[in-house]
């Protein structure tokens, strides 16, 4: 059984998702927080399997509380469930822990399978949340736009680093590493870790394009 917990604003929104939660046969909704501090405090006290997380929320956000929970608990994960599908937010989530990012406007069926989908190791991402990374295709290598710390995580992908090695040199977690390369296979319109690395072998100049 799944254990999950709901970290929502808005009222109708957790209890819409507690009664779908409710209605599958593997998944266990062990409660909701309106806001990050009761998620971070809940999710210490319940340890559930997955954390679903809004973004925009009254006090602490979603991003912060995304990387509190993570940070204090390790075998919980987190699938952000949001309105918003900027990069600039994409980013902030995963760079803060998160393991999957979804809209609200999803159907039941994908967040049900989202969430199975973290626990088994995936990165589930919504379809317009994915189309932010998959535009890159169309640009030159020195027009890709990276973070300063998905430069560093390619650029040690690319000299044949494993993602334990990775996380230990940068001081972040391995799921935290998992996240960035997500995000870059996304961007790059590549599907693995062994295209990213050739790319990032092939063009040693990429870090001249953030």
């Amino acid at each position: 059984m799944i254990r999950v917990l709901v970290v929502d604003d808005h009222d109708i929104v957790r209890a819409g998702l507690h009664q779908l939660l409710a209605g599958a046969e593997d998944l266990d909704p062990v409660g909701t927080a309106a806001d990050g501090d009761a998620g971070i405090a809940m999710a210490a006290d319940l340890h559930p399997d997955v954390v679903l997380m809004d973004l925009s929320m009254p006090g602490t956000d979603g991003v912060t509380a995304t990387e509190r929970i993570v940070t204090e608990n390790p075998g919980t994960h987190v699938l952000v469930l949001t309105s918003f599908s900027d990069h600039e937010r994409i980013m902030a989530a995963l760079d803060a822990g998160a393991e999957g990012y979804l809209l609200k406007e999803s159907s039941a069926h994908a967040i049900l399978t989202a969430i199975r989908e973290v626990v088994a190791g995936g990165s589930p991402l919504d379809p317009k949340a994915a189309h932010e990374f998959l535009t890159s295709r169309r640009l030159s290598p020195q027009e890709i736009s990276f973070t300063t710390r998905e430069q560093e995580v390619l650029e040690m992908l690319g000299s044949g680093l494993p993602n334990r090695t990775i996380s230990q040199r940068l001081g972040i977690s391995e799921r935290t590493v998992k996240a960035h390369l997500t995000s870059i296979f996304h961007r790059l319109g590549v599907s693995d870790r062994t295209q990213a690395a050739l790319w990032a072998q092939r063009h040693t100049d990429f870090r001249s394009g953030s």
